[in-house]
């Protein structure tokens, strides 16, 4: 498939909380990728996710909005980002998407189903966003779907509606077994109602109990894959080369991810490392 921006995804591990560590990666991305007119990161990149009731903080949303205040300045040049964070608007706090290009924020959409389920409690800490609407980006009409607006159809043919071109799937998916087939037959169901391309871009990396995998990915319009990331580490995609990463057997999936949670816990946790008794 040949995609009509040179779009580039960035496929990151952040820590909850650890804002200097989660913006430095994010500048990193956009430094070494000069030449892309857009770079997609995953959900909550600049908090780390699930953020639970740190995003409470008035002081830490105070730090949040500061530090992204400074990144939409220094990206006056280069790469346009697409990111996902925790974001103050009309006195409520929304689970937010930006479009920052030429140093301005020049596209906001907010979260519009947030999952109240197993580990999620969205519902609890942010307030339900509106339907998201398409903005016309270099010429190309770009539908954004939030993580859990991916599931629901509504979403998808509302950005159709207005005349999306493209869909952007910021994610913040964690794994469980078989969770890459489920989420490529729910990714084919949306663009097979609609018959739209769908780049889907998840975050990885251990947090406390859960395990975000990564396994970010393009599908046409047709539903068929053209671009797999890797499962279980980070990786950073330039759209124009395409690529295909191995898949796993179960067994193998299931060790990855005990593997990247347990250092994960150890390394976010500046522990000095573990003991096991024999």
């Amino acid at each position: 498939m040949t995609l009509p921006l040179k779009i580039v995804i960035a496929q990151l591990n952040p820590t909850v909380g650890s804002l200097q560590y989660n913006f430095d990666k994010i500048r990193a991305v956009r430094d070494a990728n000069p030449e892309a007119d857009i770079i997609i990161y995953p959900e909550m990149t600049t908090t780390g996710y699930p953020t639970d009731d740190l995003v409470l903080n008035s002081h830490f949303m105070d730090q949040v909005e500061a530090r992204l205040d400074e990144l939409v300045k220094d990206s006056k040049k280069g790469p346009s980002l697409l990111i996902s964070t925790p974001y103050r608007q009309d006195r409520q706090l929304f689970n937010m998407t930006l479009l920052i290009a030429n140093g301005e924020v020049i596209h906001t959409t907010q979260k519009h189903h947030l999952p109240n389920y197993g580990v999620f409690e969205e519902k609890r800490v942010f307030t339900q966003g509106e339907l998201p609407n398409v903005i016309e980006f270099k010429g190309i009409k770009l539908g954004i779907m939030v993580c859990e607006d991916m599931w629901f159809d509504n979403v998808a043919q509302h950005l159709k509606n207005q005349g999306a071109e493209i869909l952007l799937v910021p994610n913040g998916s964690p794994f469980q077994t078989d969770i890459e087939d489920k989420r490529h037959e729910l990714a084919k169901s949306r663009v097979k109602e609609i018959g739209l391309p769908l780049i889907y871009v998840n975050q990885v990396g251990g947090q406390d109990e859960l395990v975000f995998d990564g396994g970010s990915f393009v599908m046409n319009a047709k539903g068929k894959l053209t671009y797999q990331l890797p499962v279980f580490e980070e990786a950073v995609c330039d759209l124009s080369d395409e690529t295909h990463a191995p898949r796993y057997s179960n067994e193998a999936t299931i060790y990855k991810a005990l593997t990247l949670g347990l250092r994960d816990y150890v390394q976010k946790n500046n522990f000095p490392g573990v003991l096991i008794g024999m």
